[in-house]
């Protein structure tokens, strides 16, 4: 069982602490056979920002022997970051673990080294601080969340949630993700490139009506879509499409259809026995080959290898 451990300090954020304990802490009946041996670590007598007592059952040593170690934040940016947790998590990683932070967790991750000369993320508020800390690390505060394989990185608080979501979608396949999406009550998947929050020029009613349009087209991906098309469908020109795309999403359009569509693939891989030729049909990515070079860049394996390591799991 892959054996996930969360690092707990001494006043720890505690939304940030609840969200890996909700989404990895709690065995999932119907979703899945197999889950996470859920570790949480922590020195004796170690209090949240709240008060809350820590009441762990493993010591911040346990984190070495993780499979995942999640940090999910620090108490503050402006301190030194615990000694003890830093040399705990340098030898987790060292021994092959696969370390996450959420929100200004990476503050974390950075004083350890491990994020030097690699793409990473922390709340908006505190990404200058982190970059002007730690000038090795290449800062990026417009995303939710960063994948860079052995070590994730999320924005502040809620995009936490985006990120577990991810990680239990990485390692059990979207059908889980979904399902654990509904039973939280929360989007199933907002890509990690998505912006952190709406740009100030644009208005509640540009949000509300790129919504609409999001929705008009995931129900049409099987369909040519292209700006063109969804711009005339949202009766604006293709200039104040991409304007107010960016602005909502933090991406482009055709970059946001593509990554629905490999989505949807990953379902279809997951759920049914339709062949690669038909699902690239369904999903609009068109020939087996288009379908097979945008998984594999995105998902890191080819969508055949993909079923054969999700589709039984699902069916079970």
């Amino acid at each position: 069982m892959h054996t996930l451990a969360v690092a707990v300090t001494e006043g720890v954020p505690i939304f940030e602490l609840a969200i890996p304990c909700e989404v990895f802490g709690y065995r999932r009946p119907g979703l899945t056979a197999s889950w996470y041996d859920f570790r949480l670590c922590a020195p004796a007598g170690t209090r949240t920002a709240a008060g809350f007592a820590a009441d762990a059952e493993y010591g911040l040593d346990t984190l070495a022997e993780a499979d995942t170690v999640v940090i999910p934040a620090c108490a503050n940016v402006l301190d030194d970051q615990p000694s003890d947790l830093i040399d705990a998590v340098r030898a987790a990683h060292a021994n092959g673990a696969r370390v996450v932070s959420l929100c200004t967790g990476a503050f974390v991750l950075a004083a350890a080294g491990l994020l030097d000369g690699r793409p990473a993320t922390t709340h908006w508020m505190h990404a200058g601080q982190l970059a002007a800390r730690h000038p090795k690390v290449l800062v990026d505060a417009s995303v939710l969340y960063i994948d860079d394989g052995d070590i994730l990185t999320s924005a502040g608080t809620a995009a936490g949630l985006d990120l577990c979501l991810h990680i239990v979608r990485t390692d059990h396949g979207a059908a889980v993700a979904s399902a654990l999406a509904k039973r939280l009550v929360m989007p199933a998947h907002r890509p990690g490139g998505q912006a952190q929050y709406i740009d100030a020029g644009t208005t509640v009613q540009d949000a509300d009506e790129l919504g609409r349009l999001l929705d008009w087209t995931r129900r049409r991906l099987d369909e040519p879509l292209t700006v063109a098309a969804l711009a005339r469908q949202a009766n604006v020109t293709t200039r104040t499409l991409i304007r107010r795309f960016h602005s909502v999403t933090g991406t482009t359009p055709m970059a946001w259809v593509r990554g629905i569509r490999i989505d949807y693939a990953r379902e279809l891989l997951e759920t049914t026995s339709l062949s690669v030729d038909q699902i690239a049909e369904r999903c609009g990515l068109g020939s087996p080959a288009n379908l097979r070079h945008h998984f594999t860049r995105t998902v890191g394996v080819p969508p055949t290898a993909y079923r054969r390591t999700f589709s039984s799991r699902n069916t079970a």
